[in-house]
């Protein structure tokens, strides 16, 4: 649907040039847009819309019926004298007729899911141009990120489409140069676990055409069109936080971020800060290799002092013996809960300032 400013703007440009006064009507007789008031047009104008003709002239008026693939949607009255003005009715007419065709165009799915993605359109306008395009409103929905080698430019889109094509209620599209993003329906049966297989399917398909570094990330599960955008930013955080956090990993669900989400939106001043202030001028990043390595297996194990020196191959008083030197050096004691958080959150925040790091050059 064509806006009433573009259509204002129009119908006055062409009447600077005709040299006629122009109205466009909806089918219902009210006006949209107009060079003079014609109000009193109204009532043929609705006896018009209801009769066989495409043009007709009534009472010294020329009307025209104004279509949409065979859908009326306008009815243009034009008043002026002289013999051309039948003629300059009809070339109004088609211009507007071009103009429904590529304001169409440009509002067309992928336009659309693009915007609503982006967040470019007003709630009513995301109603009314989904009821356009006939996008169910009130369905279920989640939006995947795709991040390959050289984005999108290595047929990733073309691919991640084929690979939907049997399902036209799913959206596959790009907003940048990076990412391939899909706005998958959902339906009422398909829980996270169906999600998660839709994902590795797809990046299994994206590798097997040989696209390489796949990453795939997405948000929760929306059950409004106006709540897309918002699975979209999560599946972007999702993507992000996992590059820094779960590198290993190559689909991650925002649900899955836990803390890393919190410490993805804490400003690098106070990260500075928090490990001052924890270490005072040392880094839990500057342990050796041997003692780093205690550390993950440790967390990794849930503080389990004997499955640890099992699986690090040492006896258990070693492992005790690293645990009590690293509380003299940092004054935290791993096996204590609240220490164990403090120092995994530390790790984690240092890991996340270096990878800011790399922006800042």
């Amino acid at each position: 649907m064509i806006s009433s400013q573009i259509l204002q703007s129009t119908i006055e440009g062409l009447k600077n040039i005709a040299k006629v006064e122009l109205c466009v009507l909806d089918t219902d007789g009210k006006e949209v847009a107009a060079t003079t008031d014609m109000s009193d047009c109204s009532a043929q104008a609705a006896e018009f819309v209801r009769s066989p003709a495409d043009s007709q002239e009534i009472q010294g008026h020329q009307y025209f019926k104004i279509f949409d693939e065979q859908q009326m949607e306008y009815v243009l009255v034009v008043r002026g004298s002289g013999e051309d003005v039948y003629t300059v009715g009809r070339l109004v007419a088609f211009q507007i007729q071009n103009l429904l065709v590529a304001y169409k165009e440009r509002f067309d799915k992928d336009n659309f899911i693009k915007n609503l993605l982006l967040d470019n359109l007003l709630l009513v306008d995301i109603y009314s141009r989904a009821k356009k395009l006939h996008i169910q409103t009130d369905t279920s929905r989640v939006v995947m990120l795709v991040e390959s080698e050289n984005g999108k430019d290595n047929n990733a889109l073309e691919i991640s489409r084929a690979h939907f094509g049997s399902n036209s209620k799913d959206f596959v599209t790009a907003v940048d140069e990076n990412n391939v993003v899909v706005v998958k329906d959902l339906s009422e049966s398909e829980q996270s676990e169906e999600i998660d297989k839709a994902a590795r399917s797809l990046k299994s398909c994206l590798q097997k055409e040989g696209i390489k570094n796949v990453h795939i990330s997405y948000g929760t599960v929306v059950h409004e069109i106006k709540e897309v955008s918002r699975s979209y930013k999560e599946a972007r955080m999702a993507l992000d936080v996992g590059r820094i956090f779960f590198d290993e990993r190559d689909v991650i669900a925002y649900s899955e971020l836990g803390i890393g989400r919190l410490i993805y939106q804490l400003p690098i001043p106070l990260c500075k800060m928090f490990i001052r202030e924890i270490f005072g001028g040392k880094s839990p990043d500057d342990f050796d290799e041997e003692t780093l390595a205690t550390i993950h297996k440790f967390f990794e194990n849930s503080l389990n002092v004997s499955e640890t020196s099992r699986q690090l191959f040492i006896h258990r008083n070693t492992l005790v013996y690293r645990l009590d030197k690293l509380q003299k050096s940092t004054g935290l004691d791993l096996r204590v809960f609240e220490d164990a958080i403090t120092f995994k959150i530390a790790l984690m925040v240092v890991k996340y300032m270096k990878y800011m790091e790399t922006f800042e050059y």
